[in-house]
């Protein structure tokens, strides 16, 4: 075997991609057994979750697939704002730290994030060499519940600051007891919790085997090497992509009001910078987002067109720097309410899209339904101002607080149509429905395509759901915490396709619903939700014609709506 330097470096190199594969390996398996042990149906159902290793320093170097942006490039600064509170030196063998602050976490307080630090070597030699982070949604978090109707944070429930969770192995019994007293399924929101510490011990078992088996002392070599080459791959990605700046606009539904969305993107030799400048400010209800939040989906937004395969860490996301006035509903200051933040976060990469599509139309999608159609219900709360006779009604039921993870469509895709019911960006799952019937006293009577919510075009767009839900108790009454967009302001199309159909939430009995806040579903009743379809691409005359005679066949699309989109060209076609 040759020793020369050019063959010493050839074999570092391959010892450091196997390493690094091995490294996203143990991410995995450490988000798997957070699905495994957590007690939420977020977290186990729908993959509402993320998990990764870090540097000492805070610099995430490897992300498991599975998860959501929101959670996991957030979570890549959060563990930042665990070292600045409890710096390395500090920890010891044993502790686990925990947090729910939107700011210095995830975005709301549903999300708890886990830093646990991983130590490494023998006697005097041992020292931390990693630090492992994760984050699921909990079922409740007290306060109003999962609603946007807060004015601000003190109204959505428990603040945790960082702290220490547990210290040398043994669970803090103060935090434990606050936590428990202040939730309303406390054996639920503790089993995530335990969860969490599980699924960051594991992942630490598994980097110690790691490092015996490659002989490494630590993770710094293997870490540099992963960011270095991650951003060199990032420049390389840029090249493709012109010079220059490109704006957008995009206008939201908002809670009493549309919101504007204004962006504009910079491409340079040295990276992309983002500006939300001219974005509309916060509002008095809970669908602001905090920094962490849209830094999270604006650079997987980024990440989807350039260097979309190369894995995500703190190399990948350095050329992108994201900006956004401080007041503006893209970058809340405490004590804003955030408890939706989705509902405009999610909207990110729609708006950076309409921006770089400019630069290469033929490599971004339409606009889709984007922000999740979760439904939220819940018995036994009587929401204030209620009539006597509903109050009753609704207490004749158990106490319940369920969630359904639903969608819409996505944008039309050039040269593919867009995915019908998928949650992009997200990137959860649906729920199984007989999952949530065993959970909740609640029966879903239908749950299909929405035919013609597709947008129109020669790539057509992904279509949204009809769902229809009721209590499995005829005589008693349940709230929907509502917190939809698109309702008022569609998924628009690209390049001469049409708009997608907006969302619509109504009463089986007739009467129409609000997209945001808390609202009865009477007693006898049923809850008709439909969902956003994603806008379509190009011009609906140019559509194969073997796709047309599909989409009629399959029922995805009338013939109705077919012959009106062929003899309508919208005008910018």
């Amino acid at each position: 075997m040759s020793n020369t330097p050019k063959a010493l470096a050839s074999r570092q190199l391959i010892r450091n991609q196997l390493a690094w594969n091995r490294l996203l390996s143990v991410v995995e398996e450490q988000a798997q057994v957070l699905i495994h042990t957590a007690f939420g149906t977020s977290t186990r159902e729908a993959g509402d979750l993320s998990a990764g290793v870090f540097l000492p320093d805070g610099r995430m170097i490897a992300q498991a697939v599975t998860g959501t942006p929101g959670h996991v490039n957030s979570m890549a600064e959060s563990v930042k704002h665990f070292l600045q509170r409890f710096p390395i030196e500090t920890m010891e063998d044993g502790d686990v730290f925990l947090t729910n602050d939107p700011w210095k976490g995830t975005g709301h307080l549903f999300d708890m994030t886990m830093v646990t630090p991983v130590f490494h070597g023998e006697g005097d030699a041992r020292r931390a060499v990693a630090l492992f982070a994760s984050t699921l949604h909990v079922v409740d978090i007290g306060g109003i519940g999962s609603s946007p109707d807060g004015l601000e944070i003190y109204h959505e429930g428990l603040f945790l600051p960082i702290l220490r969770f547990v210290r040398k192995g043994t669970v803090d019994p103060a935090v434990r007891a606050i936590i428990r007293a202040n939730v309303r399924d406390p054996e639920q929101v503790e089993g995530d919790l335990y969860a969490l510490v599980a699924c960051n011990e594991v992942g630490g078992r598994r980097l110690r085997t790691l490092l015996r088996e490659f002989g490494f002392d630590d993770l710094q070599a293997l870490g540099e090497f992963v960011i270095a080459r991650s951003a060199q791959a990032m420049r390389e990605a840029l090249r493709d992509w012109p010079r220059g700046t490109w704006h957008n606009t995009l206008v939201a539904d908002g809670y009493d009001a549309p919101i504007t969305l204004q962006v504009s993107v910079t491409i340079a030799d040295d990276g992309i910078v983002v500006d939300f400048g001219g974005t509309s400010g916060t509002v008095a209800r809970g669908i602001n987002v905090p920094k962490a939040y849209t830094d999270a989906y604006t650079s997987f937004g980024i990440r989807c067109l350039v260097g979309a395969d190369v894995p995500n860490n703190a190399g990948s996301l350095a050329p992108i720097r994201v900006e956004a006035p401080a007041g503006c509903i893209l970058n809340a200051l405490h004590p804003a309410a955030v408890t939706a933040r989705h509902v405009v976060g999610q909207l990110l990469p729609d708006v950076v899209f309409g921006a770089l599509r400019q630069a290469r139309p033929d490599r971004v999608p339409a606009e889709g339904a984007s922000s999740l159609w979760n439904l939220q219900l819940v018995g036994g709360e009587v929401l204030a101002g209620t009539s006597a006779a509903n109050a009753e009604a609704v207490r004749r039921g158990p106490r319940f607080n369920a969630i359904s993870f639903s969608t819409g469509g996505t944008g039309a895709r050039p040269g593919k149509d867009g995915l019908s019911v998928t949650a992009y960006p997200s990137g959860v799952r649906n729920v199984s429905l007989e999952i949530l019937e065993t959970q909740a006293p609640i029966v879903f009577e239908r749950k299909e395509f929405r035919t013609d919510s597709g947008g129109a075009g020669t790539m057509r767009g992904g279509l949204g759901q009809v769902i229809e839900v009721r209590h499995a108790r005829v005589d008693a009454a349940m709230l929907i915490a509502a917190a939809f967009d698109r309702v008022d302001h569609p998924a628009r199309g690209a390049l001469g396709g049409f708009d997608g159909a907006p969302g619509r939430l109504r009463l089986a009995s007739g009467a129409g619903l609000r997209a945001k806040g808390r609202q009865l579903i009477p007693a006898g009743d049923r809850l008709i939700v439909e969902t956003p379809g994603g806008g379509g691409l190009g011009p609906p005359s140019r559509r194969d014609p073997a796709a047309v005679a599909r989409d009629l066949r399959e029922g995805l699309v009338s013939a109705e709506a077919n012959g009106a989109a062929e003899s309508a060209e919208p005008a910018d076609a």
